[in-house]
């Protein structure tokens, strides 16, 4: 169920990927849930909300719950987008609490088109490169509970393998 309103919609193939995240114990036990994937692996809805498995000592949402939430999708949104010539890793992420969640909260995760050519334009140029995107949970009112960017590697696959061969042999 969409969080967001949006044209995009989604597919058999995409509900079934939902519905795999959400029975993935890693990411089931994060206390999130994937509420949607568009069929172009363009926007992914996420939510999460206060329950016995995400409270934490004071009563709200736990920190890591929200952080597990939201950690994975940048990376494999852009790994189902560019396809099998890149490579994408998570690099780093940093996480801003700004008020605590007793409520459901929904984050949106977009790429639209200008920024996939972007990254393709730069990669062909310079192999790989570093890209931060930006995220937040928020509640139907639009108010931010918490902020997270997440910085991910993304290089062209043959350019990876050969540097990482370099790096083994020590060269």
């Amino acid at each position: 169920m969409k969080c967001f309103p949006t044209e995009k919609k989604e597919s058999a193939y995409t509900r079934l990927y939902r519905a795999g995240f959400n029975l993935f114990p890693a990411y089931h036990c994060s206390g999130g849930k994937v509420q949607f994937i568009a069929d172009d692996w363009k926007e992914i809805h996420v939510s999460v909300k206060l329950k016995l498995k995400t409270r934490n000592y004071v009563g709200t949402v736990f920190g890591g719950s929200s952080f597990g939430a939201l950690d994975p999708m940048y990376m494999i949104m852009l790994i189902k987008v560019l396809g099998p010539d890149y490579v994408v890793w998570d690099k780093a992420a940093s996480v801003k609490f700004i008020r605590p969640v007793s409520k459901k909260v929904c984050a949106r995760f977009r790429v639209d088109d200008a920024l996939i050519t972007k990254i393709k334009e730069t990669v062909a140029r310079e192999k790989e490169m570093t890209l931060t995107l930006p995220v937040w949970f928020e509640n139907k009112a639009g108010k931010k509970y918490v902020e997270m960017h997440k910085t991910l590697y993304i290089a062209d696959k043959a350019f990876y393998k050969e540097k990482r061969k370099r790096k083994k042999s020590g060269a």
